[in-house]
């Protein structure tokens, strides 16, 4: 963070060295300073390493250490360090094993291999080298180790890519270039003006004591130009903005990431879990009504509740039903619980429930929990008692005996139930759930009622009909089918041992009934986008689902609207690898949306978005991500994501909500418009500074002021108002502007000409306040300004200085009143800098309580090294009376009615309409968290719109505007009320 230009240190070593040998506690006092730095500077550099080298090692998280192998010298399994293990061996793996290399599956050893590779999400071909295996058991070959496995080509991919510099990293060090050349020019002319003053008689006649001197001089007049606080101030601002950001679920991991997001165009997203709640839940279902002949009637049904919570209720024709009245939902009730092997848990931690197993089944067992078939008396239970309460109840009726496990070519999976009290009317019977095209081809029957009808061919496309309206539709609802098999036969008489068997048990079924599931948006969601729009933001949607689910998800949160053609704005991953070079990267300009993707497209989209010279934020959460991640502008992992891919980023997400996210950008742009004030702020009082030397030295006074000083005023008086300008309140259409252009300069020709007329004013005002002393003060020794200027000529046989005591040139006084004046002026140029147009009628000190305070503190430590022995030895300074405060005041204030001029010209002619006054009769939309409530009429046919902004909730801002005609408003999109 930063620059190497504006680093102090080689101009404070070159003072340290050339300080004049007397033996005095100021000798001390630079060495002293410059050590600390260098300390603070050798921590941080250490710290920003050892973070460099986290996403490597967070790698080893995932490498087995050990592996099964078969090799000739043993006629059994062996057990060998994975890193001995080489192609071609043959590896065993069963449940709880670590896959120990790339492997290919060449056998499997159990009726299903369940292998859990979310860590390289999208893969699904080979077993990935550091994956679990979940269930079953299996042997392969080894087609890949070490650095050739999947993971081991992410780490390489992670150590080459490098980390590209943000937009205020790379306008510091072109500042900072700008800067160091302009003060190389400054310092020589300013030992070269002097040449002539080197054998003066203060020098000893030495030609080379003068050298050095004025050597000294144009090195302080260097410390002088550079804000050696912007650096701790920079990163403070930031630390503080992280803490805020930390509030709201987004945990900032690179400081100068914070700055970046201001400026984000483009932001790339996946869909589950982060656009989605990730938490499947039934929103509709149907069973038969009726059935007469070749045709049928439905009973549809709505459930409300979009998360894991078992609250919710079960509609039919809006209208709120019993479903212990509709013996098909109670037999639907009882597939749902039983061909089933997930459950809810509640976390007591973080208050709320969790799905124990796959989201599918959780789904259906938090369907069970709302439709409560056996009116279950509810009340009184606790909240973990509450999650498996009716499932509980269904499971006490039948014994699952044993399940026949899911497979790809049936797409079904079944349970065997046992009644818990068997009878002559109760039988065991097989139920069935899976993808309805396979389970209704397999059926015989339907269930209506109590009654078992034939399934006809009118009957099966009615069925079938509506499960596809469903499945295309707005919601691209899942659809499972639910079916039992009355009559099953006898377990003896199935061969378990084989999985091909076991469609053969899953006929001559009867279909129950119909149930569509989906991820559901999160309700903050769409007004999260819309805010994106406003702001000129592009969301990219980017997942692993189907293409038919992922536009339509676009269409319900607002990526694309309802009618949109979206031929030219979302491909699946294979069309977009079908493109050329020159269309893929077209296509990435005007995507919206790429389905069935896979990680390594993630890189290849930013590379695309780069190239158009956006800046991209990117979300992730596996292994395979993390290159991604590390390559865009802003990596964002998710909190449930990886370490490797938490490691990669720049900011995790606590919540993995989109909202977050926004809610990042706009406290990203609200931190870099502060920080544009105090950076601003910083430079006119070092330009300030940089004018007193170089005046001191062009026209011949006494140093005003030494280099200790200045390392006082940068490193800590100037840096305790420049972080207060960091708590600058945000304008409120922060975002209502299109994303600031990373290459727009930190300072403009105009800014410039306005702080250096500020910083001219600032150095001729410290050195007219040394000179004033010298001059015209009482009780000074009112020199004339001839002998003033030539003061190193000052001996007593020169009649240019007669009855003048030579000894009065080394006074603390008149580097007292330079340095007061330096630190007053300052402070009210930190007022100044509450706007950058706004007077400070219109942005009283008071809207920033913060710098106030910073403001008082300042000048209390410059008071301490006033008055409190021995600092004013240290700094070489004295106290001063109340008749010399009162002329550093009248010198000091005059800054202030300066800018508001330069800021009048600016408002009124030059920069019209920028940083305007907050509106007094026009709401806008702020941010995905502002709420707008419309309010009873206060007047007739005037409506009143009240703003709640969760920014200023701490200073409980209720604000009311009243509107003749709402369609006025600036920005009448805002958000939905929560």
């Amino acid at each position: 963070m930063i620059p190497k230009q504006l680093s102090p240190l080689k101009g404070e070593r070159v003072l340290a060295w050339f300080e004049e040998g007397e033996e005095t506690i100021t000798a001390f006092v630079e060495p002293f300073v410059i050590l600390l730095i260098l300390v603070a500077n050798a921590i941080v550099g250490v710290w920003q390493e050892r973070n460099a080298e986290n996403a490597i090692e967070a790698l080893k998280e995932y490498e087995p250490e050990m592996g099964k192998v078969y090799r000739q010298d043993r006629k059994s399994v062996q057990r060998i360090k994975a890193r001995d293990i080489v192609p071609g061996d043959i590896v065993e793996v069963a449940v709880g094993d670590k896959v120990p290399a790339d492997i290919r599956i060449t056998s499997i050893k159990s009726t299903t291999l369940r292998v859990d590779q979310s860590i390289l999400t999208g893969m699904s071909s080979v077993n990935f080298k550091g994956t679990n295996i979940a269930a079953g058991k299996a042997m392969g070959v080894v087609i890949a180790t070490g650095v050739n496995t999947e993971i081991g080509k992410i780490r390489d991919e992670m150590v080459a890519t490098e980390q590209e510099r943000t937009p205020l990293q790379q306008k510091l060090d072109e500042f900072g270039e700008q800067l160091s050349k302009v003060i190389s020019l400054i310092c020589i002319a300013v030992w070269i003006i002097n040449i002539g003053h080197f054998n003066d008689p203060v020098h000893g006649g030495s030609w080379i004591r003068g050298a050095i001197y004025y050597f000294k001089i144009a090195v302080a007049l260097a410390v002088a130009a550079i804000p050696e606080g912007l650096p701790a101030v920079i990163t403070t601002c930031l630390a503080l903005g992280t803490r805020r950001m930390a509030k709201k679920n987004a945990i900032v991991r690179s400081l100068p990431s914070v700055e970046t997001l201001g400026c984000t165009s483009v932001i790339c997203s996946d869909k589950t879990g982060t656009l989605t709640t990730n938490q499947m839940s039934v929103c509709r279902m149907f069973i038969l009504d009726k059935v007469e002949g070749d045709s049928c009637s439905l009973n549809e049904f709505t459930v409300t509740g979009s998360t894991y919570a078992p609250m919710g209720e079960v509609h039919k024709d809006d209208k709120l039903i019993k479903c212990s009245q509709y013996d098909g939902l109670v037999e639907l009730a009882t597939i749902c619980a039983l061909c089933n092997d997930s459950s809810l848990d509640y976390n007591e931690a973080k208050g709320v429930y969790e799905k124990v197993g796959e989201a599918t089944e959780t789904a259906l067992t938090c369907l069970v929990e709302k439709m409560n078939v056996f009116d279950t008396d509810l009340k009184g239970l606790s909240r973990i008692e509450r999650a498996n309460a009716c499932n509980s109840v269904i499971k006490q009726l039948m014994k699952k005996e044993f399940t026949l496990e899911f497979s790809r070519d049936r797409k079904s999976m079944s349970v065997y139930c046992t009644p818990n009290k068997p009878s002559r009317t109760s039988m065991s019977k097989m139920f069935v759930k899976g993808a309805p095209e396979g389970v209704i081809d397999r059926c015989t029957h339907v269930r209506a009622g109590n009654a078992k009808i034939p399934l006809s061919s009118g009957i099966k496309q009615k069925i079938m009909s509506v499960i596809r309206e469903w499945g295309t539709g707005r919601d691209t609802l899942r659809c499972l089918a639910l079916a039992t098999h009355d009559n099953p036969p006898r377990k003896e008489e199935m061969n378990l041992e084989d999985s091909s068997n076991f469609i053969n048990y899953e006929t001559n079924l009867t279909f129950v009934g119909c149930v569509g599931m989906l991820d559901p948006p999160r309700i903050e969601v769409a007004s999260s986008i819309k805010l994106c729009k406003q702001a000129g933001i592009r969301v990219i949607m980017i997942t692993g689902d189907n293409k038919g689910t992922a536009v339509a998800i676009c269409r319900r949160i607002g990526i694309f609207v309802e009618d949109e053609d979206v031929s030219t704005k979302a491909f699946t991953g294979r069309e977009f690898d079908e493109l050329s070079l020159a269309a893929q990267r077209d296509a990435c300009h005007h995507a919206r949306c790429f389905a069935r993707v896979e990680p390594s497209h993630k890189s290849k989209i930013v590379e695309f978005l780069q190239s158009f010279d956006e800046i991209t934020a990117m979300t992730g959460d596996g292994v395979n991500d993390a290159p991604a991640l590390k390559k865009a502008e802003i990596g964002i992992a998710m909190g449930s994501g990886t370490a490797v891919a938490k490691t990669a980023s720049e900011m995790v997400l606590a919540d993995d909500n989109f909202s977050t996210i926004v809610a990042a950008v706009e406290e990203g742009r609200a931190i870099y418009n502060n920080m544009k004030q105090f950076i601003r702020y910083l430079i006119s009082s070092n330009v300030g500074e940089v004018v007193c030397i170089f005046l001191t030295a062009a026209l011949g006074f006494p140093e005003a002021l030494i280099p200790v000083q200045l390392l006082w005023v940068n490193l800590v008086t100037d840096g305790l108002p420049a972080t207060a300008l960091g708590f600058n309140p945000p304008d409120l259409d922060i975002m209502n502007k299109p994303p600031r252009n990373p290459k727009e300069p930190l300072i403009s020709g105009w800014l410039f000409f306005r702080y250096l007329a500020i910083g001219c004013y600032v150095g001729a005002a410290t050195v007219g306040a040394a000179a004033w002393w010298f001059i015209a003060a009482d009780g000074g020794p009112r020199v004339t300004f001839y002998q003033l200027s030539h003061f190193l000529q000052c001996k007593e046989d020169n009649p240019d200085f007669s009855g003048v005591d030579c000894v009065v040139f080394e006074s603390p006084y008149p580097m007292t009143m330079a340095l007061s004046v330096l630190v007053t002026i300052e402070m009210c140029n930190a007022l100044n800098s509450l706007s950058e147009n706004q007077s400070l009628m219109r942005m009283p000190p008071w809207e920033n309580i913060w710098l106030v305070g910073a403001i008082c503190l300042s000048m209390s430590l410059h008071f301490l090294i006033l008055y409190v022995e021995p600092l004013p030895i240290i700094f070489q300074i004295t106290p001063l009376n109340v008749t010399q405060w009162l002329m550093v005041l009248k010198i000091s204030l005059p800054v202030i009615l300066l800018d508001e001029t330069l800021k009048y010209v600016a408002r009124n002619y030059l920069e019209p309409g920028k940083d305007s006054v907050r509106p007094a009769t026009k709401p806008c939309s702020l941010s995905a968290s502002a709420w707008f409530f419309l309010l009873p009429q206060t007047k007739e046919d005037e409506p009143s719109l009240c703003l709640l902004h969760p920014l200023h909730w701490p200073a409980c801002t209720q604000l009311h505007w009243a509107l003749s005609d709402p369609e006025t408003c600036t920005h009448p999109q805002a958000p939905s009320p929560p």
